[in-house]
Order: C-alpha cells, then structure tokens, then sequence
C-alpha cells in the first residue's frame, strides 16, 4: 500500500511524498494527490527533514528509501547519495565511479528516473564543463536548490547557464 503526504510549504513549492511498507519511495514537484497518509512515520520523518534541510539544519537525509529502479539506475542512485551538500559532479564522474566510463548518457538517463529527488540529490549534477542540465522539477528547482546549497557558482551565472541551454 503507498501512503501519501503533501508538504505544502517548500521553498519549490509543494512536493508529494510516497511512501510504502520499505520506505519512502516517490517524491514529487506539485500536488499529485488529494489523499493524504498524515500519520505515516516515514512521511512525518521526511516531511521534517525536507523542511530542517530547507531551513540549512541539516545537510544529509536519514530516511529509510525505497526507490524501484533497474540495478543500473540503483547504483547510479546511490552514488548521487555519495555527493556531499553543497558540491557537484558531472554525469562523466559519476560514471567513472561506477566503473564505466563511457557511460555518462546512461548516467543521465538513470539521473532523469531518480523518484526521490532532492533527497537523493540529483540536482548536484551538471555537465561536464560546468553547465547546467535538465531536471525533473525544471531548471528553477535546480537552480534554487543550488542556491539553497551554496554551490559556488553564483545566481546569475546559474541563470545565464539556464538561458542558454533552453535555447
């Protein structure tokens, strides 16, 4: 059974959490949902730490997750959870961590299908010359998200970098 909780309030506006009997398993940009699971212990311990991390009291998440995914986008997963706040990789480096260097697509690819973003951090991943790529919760949220992290590129940068690759 999937339990569901909005958390209304975020800095990128609404999320919807999922979570089942293993842990949390889905986390969405926007209100997917109208039924809400509020005394779910999963979902009441994600909800707090989404807006502990938000609020810069927290740099690392400690819930259980439950993510469905092929084994490939599993280990690219938990390498995204290998990045520390406020630091980048590229989709090359991640590759090369797994041991296939040639992989960086694929990489992406298992980026694109992370169903916990944010928590599992795949907002910290950027091309290979430091431009921005897409994101599942749109560039904005990737943006913001930075922000919130202090990566050192600064806002307007971060814009211009947005710009140009929506062009």
């Amino acid at each position: 059974m999937i339990h569901t909780l909005i958390l209304s309030d975020s800095p990128v506006g609404p999320l919807t959490l999922q979570a089942d009997a293993k842990g949390l398993c889905r986390l969405d940009f926007g209100q997917r949902s109208n039924q809400q699971s509020p005394e779910h212990p999963v979902l009441r311990a994600a909800a707090q730490q989404l807006r502990e991390y938000f609020s810069g009291q927290i740099k690392r998440f400690d819930l259980p997750l439950a993510p469905v995914g092929t084994a490939f986008q599993e280990q690219v997963w938990n390498q995204l959870l290998e990045i520390p706040w406020g630091q980048t990789r590229s989709y090359g480096e991640i590759a090369a961590a797994l041991g296939k260097p040639g992989a960086s697509r694929a990489v992406g690819l298992a980026n694109n299908r992370n169903p916990l973003p944010i928590i599992i951090p795949c907002h910290r991943v950027i091309g290979s010359s430091g431009e921005l790529t897409g994101y599942g919760g749109g560039l904005t949220h990737k943006i913001r998200l930075l922000e919130l992290e202090q990566i050192a590129v600064q806002p307007a940068e971060l814009l211009e970098r947005a710009r140009v690759i929506r062009s």
